[in-house]
């Protein structure tokens, strides 16, 4: 690889303040470049299969489980902090190996259902294999996060054959991922600690929140009853 590209590649990711980081990037630059274009298609393989099931749905039941969808895939400097800090070795076969969220996929639903069953029919793909499942929706977190976290295989297709790629996949309503965002945004408010009562009132929300989103689940239901005892009418 030139120069140019390596040097572009330490600035994009902001390491002028690490020297040893910058050291592992600028020494393993093209193996980085090469893993953000495997992990990027990882990502589209699964966002491609989520529109599918998504547009299938759309045809034959006339409505949308997936309100949008978001990705994000995690920088060099990112994937070298958390490698030292877990206390692995800093190399891009040592991420591979030790970390599944370098890929991150989040998919906004409409109702909890649907949650559940995009990941049911994802999960049950031929070509997808499910690697990981965390539920924080029948299980919240102690703040109040709600969530369905998967960790699935996604194949990519390259010149040299197929190779499968970790892709971590939240999936969440709307109202949870509403929550979930203000709450990030007021821990990067640059407050180190969080008052108690602040905290509480947050995890007061959280639980407001996702007994509105059972109220509006269950106005689905019924309203799908109503619709469909009108029809045989």
């Amino acid at each position: 690889m030139n120069i140019e590209k390596r040097q572009n590649l330490a600035e994009r990711s902001d390491f002028k303040d690490d020297a040893q980081l910058q050291s592992v990037l600028l020494d393993n630059a093209e193996e980085f470049i090469e893993l953000e274009i495997l992990y990027n298609s990882g990502i589209r393989e699964i966002m491609t299969k989520l529109e599918i099931l998504d547009n299938e749905f759309k045809v034959r039941f006339k409505r949308n489980p997936i309100h949008h969808m978001e990705c994000r895939l995690k920088n060099p400097l990112s994937i070298l902090q958390k490698l030292r800090r877990r206390g692995y070795e800093l190399s891009v076969n040592s991420a591979k190996t030790n970390l599944t969220d370098l890929a991150g996929v989040r998919v906004i639903c409409n109702y909890i259902d649907d949650i559940y069953v995009i990941s049911d029919l994802l999960c049950a793909q031929d070509d997808v294999s499910l690697v990981k499942i965390t539920d924080y929706i029948k299980s919240p977190k102690a703040n109040g996060y709600r969530s369905l976290h998967i960790v699935v295989n996604a194949p990519v297709y390259l010149n040299e054959g197929k190779k499968y790629v970790p892709v971590e996949i939240q999936i969440r309503t709307i109202a949870m991922d509403f929550w979930a965002s203000l709450e990030h945004q007021i821990h990067y408010k640059g407050v180190e600690c969080i008052p108690d009562q602040l905290t509480q009132k947050l995890k007061e929300c959280a639980e407001n929140i996702a007994s509105i989103d059972v109220e509006m689940q269950n106005i689905d239901i019924e309203l799908k009853e109503i619709i469909k005892a009108a029809n045989k009418l």
